[in-house]
This record gives structure tokens, C-alpha cells and sequence, in this order.
């Protein structure tokens, strides 16, 4: 097999079409054409289905990429150590990560990052969905309470609960009637939360009447008097601290992880690396407090 072509392929397939392989890569786009249908042509199959305006990977093309891939990162990371005298972290350096860790965390995160190492072009896209590492071409990925993988590896960076908050002129019942609430995102919601207190367990009868699609907005509505809301400790800890908020007990079971995770067929890149104990320097004990300082008062 051609391992050019085969580069070539794999170009393609990180980009979505030839256009956009050739415009981030600097290669002539007839030439990344050619060299994809003499790739087809050794393998005697079909690599891509070609549309007026659409590039899709076959079921073969999708197989090819998955396998390779990984192998074509690992060569060219290994060159790049090399090259580098046998380490220093360079190169483009991919992240995923969900959205309240980015708008609360990333961008000081990032920018750190930027500066002790100025050869790493660093790019972090926002998803809470689960992304496919090897597909999407990610180096990492930032996840909360992730299921298990075992084509993943990582670590738990940090650690972080869910409270009950309220605003301090809001009281709780006494009488087990239901209290305005407001919840992120659409769908069926329990018509209670189960709490615990300093003095134990207990459960909360909650209405919906707000639904908000971030927790920082659902923050800023409990914040306005709507009603209450399960967040974050993080999240809150400054306008608890304050008195703009009151806690009225910890979410049951609310236990939240944030783990930095990376294929486990792939060694791990010097860059990778250095971004992992990055985390783990901005994080050294993983409480929520350190998570905390990154939220922005007001």
C-alpha cells in the first residue's frame, strides 16, 4: 500500500473533502484527488461516495480510517519528537470539551496554555455530546462522568457536586407543596429532588417553570428570583460565599468527574502530555474550589 496515498486518504477524510484538506494543508487539491483514486484503484474499492457537493466515507472508507489513522498520528508524532530532540511539544493540538467547563474554565485554561508552549496550535471546540475521538480527529477529549470505553484512556482531573440553590428571600415549605423551579434543557422532569442536609435526608417538591439550555443561565435566573435550581457547587460557591445565594441541600447521588481522555491505541504525544499536566498543575487537588476560582463574580 502506497503510505503517501494512504496520507493523502486520510487528509481527505479528516477534513470532509479535498477542498478543505487542500486549503488547510497547502496541497494542490488535484493532487490529493489523484492520489485518493490510485489509493481505490491498489485497494479495488471504494474510499469515498462523491456528490455534487457532499463527500462521505464509504462503510470501507470508514474502516480504513479507523485503522490507520491512529498509526499515521503515532508516525508523525514520532518524527516530530525527533525532530524536536526528543520531545518538546509542537504541532496542532485538538480538544473537545463540554460547554460549562469552557465558558467558565477553558479560556484562561487556553491561554495559559498558549504561552508556555507557543509552538502547540492549540484548538478547543465546545460539545457535550460524545465525539467520536478518531472520526472528528481530536487529540483529547474533556468529558463528565464518561461511560466506559475501552478504546479511551484518561484520568479524573477534577471533581465537583450538585446543590440545591435558592435565592435568600425564598423559603422553603414546611408543608411539602411544590416550589417554582427552574431546569436546564426540554424533556420530563422528577416532581422532586432528593436533598441532603446536616440533618439528613430529604426530598423537595419542585414545579417547573423555566427551562434554560446552560447552567449559567439557569445560574443567572435563580440569581433573578425565579425560583430554584440544582448547580453546580462550583458554579455557586462565590454567590453562597456572598449571600446572593442560599444552599438548601447537596443533590443525592450528584457526584460529577470531569476526566481528560485519549485513544488507547495511541501513544501519547508530547503535546497530549503537556496539556494533561496542565490540567493537573491548574487542578492540583481536583476540589471544587479550584474549579471555582475560575468563575467569573458579578
Amino acid at each position: 500500500m502506497d503510505l503517501l496515498a494512504l496520507a493523502d486518504f486520510n487528509l481527505v477524510a479528516r477534513h470532509g473533502g479535498f477542498g478543505r484538506a487542500a486549503r488547510e494543508t497547502g496541497r494542490p487539491k488535484a493532487t490529493l484527488s489523484r492520489r485518493v483514486s490510485e489509493l481505490e484503484a491498489s485497494l479495488d474499492l471504494r474510499l469515498f461516495e462523491r456528490g455534487g457537493r457532499t463527500l462521505k466515507l464509504t462503510e470501507e472508507g470508514r474502516a480504513l480510517f479507523a485503522s490507520t489513522g491512529v498509526l499515521l498520528a503515532e508516525l508523525d508524532d514520532a518524527a516530530a519528537a525527533i525532530a524536536s530532540g526528543g520531545g518538546t511539544p509542537r504541532g496542532r493540538l485538538r480538544i473537545s470539551a463540554p460547554l460549562l467547563f469552557s465558558q467558565t474554565a477553558m479560556g484562561r485554561l487556553a491561554a495559559e496554555f498558549a504561552r508556555a508552549f507557543p509552538e502547540v496550535r492549540l484548538e478547543v471546540t465546545t460539545d457535550d455530546r460524545a465525539v467520536d475521538m478518531v472520526e472528528e480527529g481530536y487529540d483529547l477529549v474533556i468529558r463528565v462522568n464518561p461511560n466506559p470505553d475501552a478504546d479511551l484512556i484518561g484520568r479524573i482531573f477534577l471533581r465537583d457536586r450538585l446543590v440545591v440553590a435558592a435565592g435568600p428571600d425564598l423559603t422553603r415549605p414546611k408543608d411539602g407543596s411544590s416550589v417554582r423551579a427552574v431546569v436546564r434543557g426540554a424533556g420530563a422532569d422528577a416532581e422532586t429532588w432528593d436533598v441532603t442536609t446536616s440533618d439528613g435526608p430529604s426530598r423537595i417538591a419542585v414545579e417547573p417553570v423555566l427551562r434554560l439550555s446552560s447552567l449559567i443561565m439557569v445560574r443567572d435566573a435563580v440569581r433573578a428570583g425565579v425560583g430554584i435550581a440544582r448547580l453546580p457547587i462550583s458554579l455557586v460557591s462565590h454567590d453562597l460565599d456572598a449571600g446572593r445565594l442560599v444552599s438548601w441541600g447537596d443533590v443525592a447521588g450528584s457526584e460529577i468527574a470531569l476526566w481528560a481522555l485519549y485513544p488507547s491505541r495511541r501513544l501519547l504525544s508530547a503535546r497530549v502530555s503537556a496539556f494533561v499536566g496542565h490540567l493537573k498543575a491548574a487542578f492540583p487537588t481536583g476540589a471544587p474550589e479550584e474549579l471555582a476560582r475560575y468563575v467569573e463574580i458579578g
